[in-house]
């Protein structure tokens, strides 16, 4: 990178990813590193994503970085590590490629600009995409090459699995210096084409229990977290990859359901207890059973990270269905033609023996909206300079 340059800026995105074999605890709070192993979907970004600027100057006078539009602190420990570990890595590479010194850009401050086009903070797995779109961005500017696992998981674990695209496990690793606790891609995002992914946003506050210190009241006081790392979830890690492999709906529905309850189960194991769902998620836990059961095989799953949305999963031709099931049980209150974004999908009727079969009471408002979507590719680089979201001067633009 030219130092003579007043400022060089990246911009990339990054996927949101929605892990079915769920990451809760740590072995280690510093590291970041895993009590048990997970697998993730990764989310397609023409409908959620981060998109981050980042830029070097030797004018800037201190790191800064703006999330959506807002500047947020810096000094972040966990912002630094991702920091000091990815100048730490470029000054390695730029060393042993050349024996030069490191270029003088090393020494700039950065700033960095970061926005969702999703609600942050809300169990939509905002941090993992932001650290992974961080991770990568800062990759792209420094010229670091090779597995960035260990750079986005200092920032948020489960952003190392955003770094792939399509399916991708989070080996838990051994090794106390983690270095083997690493992201890697089960199967790419065009393995399974006809999965569907919608996104039931019952709720875009921020919760009340971050999934930080969350899964820190849970490791030191569930001994259900402790069993469940230990003697469930290598068994469910193995099924769900060959469910997954083999395109076994039924076997990845089901065990995506059963994760998802057991990770809430150990939230309620967890002294005081944690509740991140709401009556609403419950109501549509009870919906997708309902649902299953009229048609006599699993054909929707759910899953809830550390929030009250409701993912679920499902084959293409079941889509318009759900939906219609979906809007039937929780009809829109005043957003009907917004109440369905992303991907289009086709009207379907309901009908009466479904209706029947749901049994429930319709919650108008209980759900906001849905996004729909499908598995996605990873990380992208934005050549456009347009689509930077610092200017000139390394501030964010203003608002358009």
């Amino acid at each position: 990178m030219a130092s003579e340059e007043p400022l060089v800026a990246v911009t990339c995105t990054a996927p949101v990813n929605i892990a079915v074999i769920k990451y809760w605890g740590k072995r280690d709070e510093e590291l970041i590193l895993p009590i048990n192993s997970s697998l993730s979907v990764t989310l397609h970004q023409d409908q959620l994503r981060t998109t981050t600027t980042a830029a070097v100057s030797k004018d800037f006078t201190e790191d800064r970085i703006w999330l959506n539009g807002r500047e947020e602190d810096a000094g972040q420990p966990r912002l630094q590590a991702c920091l000091r570990e990815i100048r730490r890595l470029a000054q390695e590479r730029s060393s042993a490629r050349d024996g030069a010194p490191p270029a003088p850009s090393l020494s700039y401050k950065v700033h960095m600009a970061s926005a969702n086009n999703f609600p942050t903070a809300a169990g939509l797995a905002s941090s993992a995409a932001g650290f992974a779109c961080l991770a990568y961005t800062l990759a792209q500017l420094y010229g670091v090459e090779g597995d960035l696992s260990e750079v986005a998981r200092r920032g948020s674990g489960s952003a190392c699995r955003s770094l792939h695209g399509g399916f991708a496990v989070w080996h838990m690793g051994e090794r106390a210096d983690g270095k083997d606790s690493v992201a890697r891609q089960v199967a790419p995002e065009t393995h399974w084409p006809e999965l569907r992914v919608l996104i039931l946003v019952v709720s875009a506050e921020k919760k009340l229990t971050s999934s930080t210190a969350g899964m820190q009241t849970s490791v030191e006081t569930s001994p259900l977290l402790r069993f469940r790392a230990e003697a469930v979830v290598p068994a469910r890690l193995a099924e769900m990859t060959r469910c997954v492999r083999e395109r076994d709906f039924e076997g990845f529905a089901r065990l995506t359901m059963r994760d998802s309850n057991q990770f809430h189960a150990t939230c309620l194991d967890t002294f005081p207890p944690i509740s991140y769902l709401n009556d609403t998620s419950r109501r549509i836990i009870h919906l997708v059973h309902r649902f299953n059961g009229h048609h006599g095989a699993t054909k929707v799953a759910y899953t809830f990270d550390a929030g009250p949305n409701a993912v679920i999963f499902t084959l293409d031709d079941t889509v318009a269905e759900f939906v219609a099931a979906v809007r039937h049980s929780f009809p829109p209150e005043s957003n009907g033609d917004k109440f369905l974004q992303g991907l289009p999908v086709r009207p379907a009727p309901l009908s009466e023996e479904l209706k029947a079969a749901l049994a429930t009471e319709p919650a108008p408002g209980g759900i906001k909206y849905i996004i729909a979507t499908q598995v996605g590719p990873g990380p992208q680089v934005l050549d456009d300079p347009h689509a930077h979201l610092l200017g000139p001067d390394g501030l964010p633009k203003p608002a358009a």
